[in-house]
Formats: structure tokens, sequence, C-alpha cells
């Protein structure tokens, strides 16, 4: 991340991948592209309908269901791990010149290379950025291929907003394709995001693939035990933030 500067004369930040929504779909693309060496922005109103929910269901690897917000702030971390910047902020408007993106928020701009639209329904802040389709079937979507590219270069949209099905999952696993297809279309090899025991590759005279981690035995021990210590440590009590409700429904 460095600088550049706006039409104002004013610097802004630069990254290489900004996420406009801090939802399932946006905080699986930006784990991708921020563990891939891309550094990334997630930009989060903090209104990921996934907050209403009052106990999420058919998502892998929670058998009896999970709390949703504990599932997003899970998400967060795991983001925050990969070396993603994450920012509460609601963004504007976005545009695109021959220097890439700039991203706009009440207070702040940042530039891009890459911008992933994961916003659940909102299109508004990309008016101004000639060349995007949308779609209208009772709700408004970007128009995207079978890997979220919009027709704009360099711009792309994730899980509800491409007309992915309302589930969380279906919408993280359109995130991390999202995430993956930016890694391809930046050149970034990538192979698969699993780490290898020890010898896996190089013990039959390949080389490790681009993306890949070969770890011995002692280090796989360590690593599964600070996985269930933090999995311990995050389901010991309660999440505290309070169940939220439709906006209708609010009595604010």
């Amino acid at each position: 991340m460095d600088g550049t500067a706006d039409q104002d004369g004013s610097t802004q930040e630069r990254y290489d991948v900004v996420v406009v929504g801090g939802g399932v779909a946006g905080l699986s693309a930006a784990t991708f592209t921020g563990r891939n060496d891309l550094t990334t922005l997630v930009l989060d109103a903090g209104d990921s309908i996934l907050r209403r929910n009052a106990h999420l269901e058919n998502f892998p690897g929670f058998p009896a269901g999970v709390n949703p917000r504990r599932l997003l702030g899970l998400l967060g971390e795991q983001a925050d791990t990969a070396g993603c910047t994450r920012r509460t902020a609601h963004v504007t408007d976005a545009e695109r010149d021959d220097d890439g993106f700039t991203v706009r928020t009440n207070g702040d701009a940042y530039a891009a290379d890459y911008v992933v639209a994961a916003t659940k329904g909102e299109t508004g802040y990309l008016d101004a950025v000639d060349g995007v389709s949308l779609v209208e079937r009772g709700k408004t979507y970007v128009d995207v291929d079978e890997r979220g590219r919009t027709g704009v270069p360099g711009l792309y949209a994730a899980g509800r907003l491409a007309g992915k099905p309302h589930q969380a999952v279906v919408c993280a696993g359109h995130g991390a394709e999202v995430g993956a297809t930016i890694l391809e279309d930046d050149d970034r090899p990538f192979y698969h995001d699993w780490v290898t025991p020890d010898g896996y590759f190089t013990d039959r005279g390949r080389d490790l693939p681009p993306g890949c981690e070969e770890i011995d035995a002692a280090e796989r021990e360590r690593r599964e035990a600070h996985s269930r210590e933090t999995m311990r440590e995050r389901f010991a009590d309660p999440h505290p933030d309070a169940q939220e409700t439709h906006p209708s429904l609010r009595d604010d």
C-alpha cells in the first residue's frame, strides 16, 4: 500500500485490491487476495444482512449451525490474518481512469488496481464507472461472467450482488472464486489453498507449486494446537452483539 494524488491534489492510499462490502462474499475474496500478497482493503459499512440471521445453518463445518455474527467475526479475523486492512466506511462512489480505480467514502479516497463489489443490493456507488451493466430481476444485480468479471477491466462483483443464490455458503464460495480470478488476471500463479506435509511435492522431484507450503510434523502439530485453542476461545461464550432484525421492524 502506498499513496497517490486525488483530483483535488490530496493524497489517497493505494491498494492492489479494494473490496466494497464486509459480508461473507467480500471477506472470502479478500482472504484469497490478501494471502497471496496483493495489498487488500475491505471497506465495510457494517450492515451485512447475515447479522439479521438468528442462527445460520447449512454452512459447511458447523453441523449444529453457528451464530452468524460469530461467523462474520471469524471471517474478518481470517482476512486480518491474511494481511488485509479492514475499515468501517460507507462507499459513496467509484470511478475508473487510466491509472485504475478511485473509491471514495464519506471522508476518504482510495486508489486500487482491482475493485470487488460485494454489497448485496447496493449499486449506486458504481454509477460513475462506464461499462457496468446491471440486471433487473425484482432486485438489481451486476452483470458478470462465470468468474465474477464485469464488463469493466479490473471490476468484479461477488456474492448476492452478482446474482448468486441467497445462501451464505454459496456467496462465500463465489467470493473465494472471485479472489482466485483476480490472482489469475494479475498473472499470479496459484495452485491450491491447502498446506501439504513435508516432502509431499519435493520428495517426488517436483517443485513446490505457487501458493503452496510444505510443513513438517512439528509445525503441523503447532498449527493444529493453535487452531483448536483459537476455536475454543472464540466459542467459549455467547456472542456479545445483540440480535438484529429487519430495519422496518426496529423501534428506533
